[in-house]
């Protein structure tokens, strides 16, 4: 007998079904006139060293727990991390997997392996994680963004970042 697939998971419903729920106004999407940046690598893969953005709402055990009225903070993982000790929290999707194998919100192992594999050329020493679902885009776009920018760029080791949306 052969394994069923399951139906695939319609993300703008669940999305609305969810805001409603929680008591918010109808959900309204991002709209950006401009273009994202992009940068293009200036080294191979192979020698490049990665960060990490996850909005699945991990953190590490001592570290406070997201809370789930428009948090804008975030949370500084050091990739040496014991990863017994990662938690997660979040409203807006289901976290029996992410409990089970925090690497379906947050690769870090998976980096691990690309490492010691040669695929990339390192992971940087801090990944940043916040919980997604904040019903507000100006204070992603005014607060968390800025935040996360500044961060990365003082520690001065990423050459690219991987976004990892939860």
């Amino acid at each position: 007998m052969g394994t069923r697939i399951p139906e695939p998971v319609c993300y703008i419903n669940e999305t609305l079904e969810t805001y409603s729920a929680l008591g918010y106004p109808p959900y309204r999407w991002v709209h950006s006139e401009d273009a994202p940046p992009w940068a293009p690598l200036t080294k191979p893969l192979a020698e490049s060293t990665i960060g990490v953005i996850a909005s699945g709402g991990i953190y590490e055990t001592g570290q406070v727990a997201f809370h789930f009225n428009d948090d804008a903070s975030f949370r500084v993982i050091d990739k040496t991390v014991d990863r017994a000790d990662l938690r997660t929290t979040h409203f807006a999707y289901d976290m029996t997997d992410a409990r089970k194998n925090i690497n379906c919100v947050f690769p870090i192992d998976t980096l691990a392996e690309l490492e010691a594999a040669g695929e990339v050329g390192g992971i940087a020493n801090e990944l940043y994680t916040f919980m997604g679902g904040i019903y507000s885009a100006r204070k992603v776009r005014e607060q968390l963004a800025p935040a996360l920018v500044e961060r990365t760029l003082a520690a001065g080791d990423v050459d690219l970042m991987l976004l990892v949306p939860a």
